[in-house]
């Protein structure tokens, strides 16, 4: 499938029914709505969303942060936009976030059986780091524990 140029940016509250929705077509343990209004009010938190040229949106990202560590909590596109490059996309926005805020590293779940997911991060930098016994629900699953150090800068 071909690579679909979108637009991220920050996620705002009329986005939140569009997002939900998207998590609760990927996901049967989903965030509720009120997951993401809550998180839109914290600093520590960037919300992103990826809109086609239509406006409409394909996926988004939650991006955590606490001191030097930053956690993806939650990276999701639409059913139909899936293998399009869009979570790609959002991943590398992330980690470029995570990178100019100096976040010394980046950790996310992944379930294992989530054989694309684990490529993606895998060419991103991410290394195994652990395992989160029956983490998953709906079906229960062992999820991987994955970090990606931030690259060393070169010197200007």
């Amino acid at each position: 499938m071909a690579r679909l140029p979108v637009t991220i940016r920050d996620m705002h509250l009329g986005d939140v029914e569009a997002v939900a929705e998207i998590e609760a077509e990927a996901f049967a343990d989903a965030w509720p709505p009120s997951a993401f209004l809550d998180l839109l009010s914290h600093g520590y938190a960037r919300l992103r969303v990826a809109c086609e040229g239509s406006g409409e949106i394909a996926g988004y990202c939650v991006l955590l942060r606490a001191a030097d560590e930053g956690e993806i909590a939650n990276i999701c596109t639409t059913l139909a936009r899936r293998g399009c490059g869009v979570g790609a996309q959002l991943l590398d926005d992330a980690l470029h976030l995570a990178d100019t805020a100096d976040v010394a590293a980046v950790y996310l779940e992944v379930r294992t059986s989530n054989g694309p997911a684990r490529d993606l991060y895998g060419s991103r930098g991410f290394e195994l780091v652990g395992r989160r016994r029956q983490y998953y629900q709906h079906p229960t699953e062992d999820a991987l524990v994955l970090r990606r150090v931030r690259p060393v800068r070169s010197p200007a």
